[in-house]
């Protein structure tokens, strides 16, 4: 199907207008959005985009909103719990972006009589047997939910089968979790296996755990408008995990999407219908200016043995079949990890094995943290492993007693840095730290009942939230979404309040007030007001005044956090209590970066095959030419570059020097993220990338690492910048060359073109 039409509920300038407004809350609360392979999207045709994980409640669906129209075309039309809907803002902003609502069981959970356990776990886990209960009261129904207490964070349920009796149940598959069976423990007497099943009832039997109950839920309708907008070619986005949660992992994804995917081309084969997998990759979620990593996956179409098996009735091993390939397809797009321990130590080795400690881009930093995961996850249990595990938390935690990130313990770098340089610089970041101030306090003092607000209702909402659901661990994903929501009501409402007071002040000036001639003359409005200025044109400036002031402040305030952030090694190397310890954690860096660095190395290869710790970054189609010509330039003096923006394509990354670092693209075109030495991975078979002027000339050669292990000052930095630029226009001017005689360098290797020395070949020359 050509054609594509929005979701049915979209009204697209409704839909672009609410996205514009509300986006510039995301620009406000961000620092950094990159999106990553929205190429891989498709223009036309039907969509389900399968987001995860679900870090933030309103926040998510509104980047993804927001990048799949700047960057792929698309309008979407989310899945939203009906229970959202139902709030005031969130329902109305909701509609005017045609979300489609979805009653979840979990929204209507409730407290059951009587308490439950397992009475033969081990011959028979999904008997269910109660003690004071009446399961055929009309409260439990089948196909609906049984509900434990939370016990560690963890909250298990799972689907009713069958109703047996008022004191026996059946569950379509077994708890399984230990939280689960612990909440479960217990064993019914003797007397209790002869008496039909029934299990005694009275308030002294304390066997197993009360529960709670939720009704069945039939989403027919949702399916049923879900597949008439896919039929239409519409794009559909859902989250499958079923909620929002602020775990370091994928939580188990409801059947939902593989039923929707399925029955649309059940329906309708040759709808062309994809699943492309998104991973929401945040740094912080929760916390004011931080960052985030939208990344999509390779489109996922069904398997047309799957559909045949859905449209025969074979519905559990389809669904199953096709959940476990977009689970797949997810983790590869996320930076996954099974607890937050091992997160952190992965993150801690990712800095430790990064060449120089150049800042790389964010979506090099998901890359490297995901494969980490992957090379830990793989040799946890190896006593290499197990030992520099130890050390590298111990490190974390020399780093956190003095109150230190990594990349400050270059501080105690006495031959580079020594104490006369340390003072100085920090007399310099107080000084600069002073005049930030004066620029912040009029804003701070205006916006100060805001940001005050937000933060109690966030931290409310957050107990609240960690209080009623069964994931989450300390409800941080909620707290972006209540800052947000409080901050764009309340803020306004704080504004036209001060415009209200001072308007108010100004025209009782200029009726001359009582009070008018009894204060200060710099508190009278009419010093500063011409009475000739309208009252309502002064109180539009105002209003945009306020609002000015406000985003001045937001932005100078945030620089100035970045220096009060950098201030403590500052202190920490002047003050001779740990000045040394500083100097001494510095020389445990060094060795402890080598040592991870030599474990990936050795272990690289086993889990990567095409591992190559001497490449930074790849090149998938020109390497050979690529590495020749840097040989060559290492012969010959290589002359003075053109300016960046000369050179085509040219949209790479600065360093800290102001350099480029390798050859990496700011952009979405980061193919090859894995040519980063333990992470050496080829890209898929694609010569370009959406945004072609920068994403292949982004991956045209390598570097080698030991290019960079020397770059101990500014001017060996240059000189390889020079010969990376150098070889960027050697191979523009040939790829201007051959694309004057009518073909391109991937033409020659695609499509059989003339090969050197043929005859085709010597007529261009």
């Amino acid at each position: 199907m050509s054609n594509t039409r929005e979701c049915s509920l979209i009204v697209p300038w409704v839909y672009d207008t609410a996205l514009w407004l509300l986006s510039i809350l995301v620009d406000l609360f961000f620092r950094e959005i990159h999106p990553r392979g929205a190429w891989r999207v498709p223009r036309k045709g039907p969509i389900i985009v399968v987001a995860a994980p679900h870090a933030n409640q309103f926040v998510d669906p509104l980047i993804l909103m927001r990048v799949l129209r700047r960057d792929a075309n698309r309008r979407v039309s989310f899945l939203i719990a009906e229970k959202s809907m139902k709030r005031r803002f969130i329902g109305t902003a909701s509609a005017a972006v045609g979300a489609l609502p979805v009653a979840r069981a979990l929204d209507s959970v409730k407290a059951a009589k009587g308490r439950i356990y397992l009475a033969n776990p081990e011959d028979d886990p999904t008997l269910i047997h109660g003690i004071g209960t009446d399961f055929k009261s009309g409260d439990v129904e089948v196909g609906g939910l049984i509900v434990l207490p939370k016990i560690r964070g963890q909250t298990p349920s799972t689907e009713i089968a069958e109703i047996i009796s008022p004191t026996e149940l059946r569950l379509k598959k077994p708890f399984k979790t230990p939280e689960a069976l612990e909440s479960l423990a217990g064993k019914a007497s003797p007397s209790d296996e002869g008496a039909s099943g029934n299990s005694p009832s009275g308030d002294s039997d304390t066997r197993g755990t009360t529960f709670k109950v939720a009704p069945h839920v039939d989403q027919t309708k949702v399916y049923d408008r879900v597949f008439e907008d896919l039929r239409a070619g519409g794009c559909i986005g859902i989250f499958p995990e079923g909620g929002s949660h602020d775990r370091p992992d994928l939580l188990p994804l409801k059947a939902g999407v593989a039923i929707m995917a399925l029955g649309a081309l059940a329906a309708d084969p040759d709808c062309g219908l994809k699943i492309i997998p998104c991973g929401m990759n945040y740094f912080h979620a929760h916390k004011f200016r931080s960052r985030a990593v939208i990344e999509f996956g390779h489109p996922i179409e069904p398997h047309p043995d799957q559909i045949e098996a859905y449209k025969k009735g074979d519905r559990r091993n389809a669904v199953g079949s096709l959940l476990e390939t977009v689970y797949q397809g997810l983790v590869a797009v996320t930076q996954t990890s099974p607890d937050y321990e091992t997160l952190m130590l992965v993150q801690a080795a990712r800095r430790l094995y990064n060449p120089t400690g150049k800042k790389l881009p964010l979506p090099l930093v998901v890359e490297l943290n995901r494969r980490l995961v992957k090379g830990y996850t793989q040799y946890q249990d190896d006593e290499r492993i197990v030992q520099l595990k130890k050390a590298v938390n111990d490190y974390n935690r020399s780093l956190s007693s003095l109150g230190l990130r990594d990349h400050q313990v270059e501080w105690g770098n006495v031959q580079r840095r020594p104490w006369y340089i340390i003072l100085g610089t920090l007399i310099y970041r107080l000084g600069k730290l002073l005049i930030l101030s004066i620029g912040t306090l009029p804003g701070l003092a205006m916006f100060w009942p805001v940001f005050v607000t937000t933060k109690l209702i966030s931290m409310k909402k957050s107990k609240e939230a960690l209080a009623a659901s069964s994931v989450k661990l300390q409800g941080r994903d909620v707290i972006t979404t209540w800052k947000l929501l409080v901050a764009l009501a309340f803020a306004p409402a704080l504004y036209v309040y001060y415009t209200a007071i001072v308007s108010v002040w100004l025209y009782y000036n200029r009726v001359d007030g009582y009070y008018t001639n009894r204060v200060p003359q710099w508190m009278i409005a009419r010093t500063y007001i011409p009475d000739w200025v309208p009252l309502w044109m002064f109180a539009i400036f105002f209003l945009m005044l306020c609002t000015s002031i406000t985003f001045a402040a937001l932005r100078i305030g945030e620089i100035g956090m970045d220096i009060v952030k950098s201030l403590p090694p500052l202190f920490v190397a002047l003050n001779p209590s740990s000045s040394n310890t500083l100097v001494r954690l510095r020389a445990r860096r060094e060795q402890l970066s080598a040592a991870v660095t030599e474990l990936i190395n050795t272990l690289g290869p086993e889990v990567f095959p095409d591992f190559d710790a001497e490449r930074i970054v790849a090149d998938p189609f020109r390497e050979g030419a690529y590495q020749s010509k840097l040989k060559r330039m290492d012969r010959e003096t290589a002359s003075e570059p053109s300016t960046p923006t000369e050179i085509e394509g040219d949209d790479r990354p600065s360093s800290p020097t102001g350099k480029s670092f390798g050859l990496l693209p700011r952009n979405e075109s980061f193919q090859n993220l894995g040519g980063f030495g333990f992470f050496a991975t080829r890209p898929p078979s694609r010569s370009r990338s959406r945004n072609s002027s920068t994403g292949d000339l982004a991956m045209s050669g390598s570097m080698p690492i030991k290019a960079f292990s020397s770059l101990d000052h500014k001017e060996s930095f240059d000189e390889v910048t020079r010969r990376i630029r150098g070889a960027m226009q050697e191979r523009g001017k040939e790829r201007s060359r051959r694309q004057s005689e009518g073909e391109s360098s991937w033409d020659m290797a695609s499509s059989g073109a003339a090969t050197p020395g043929s005859e085709e070949d010597k007529k261009h020359q």
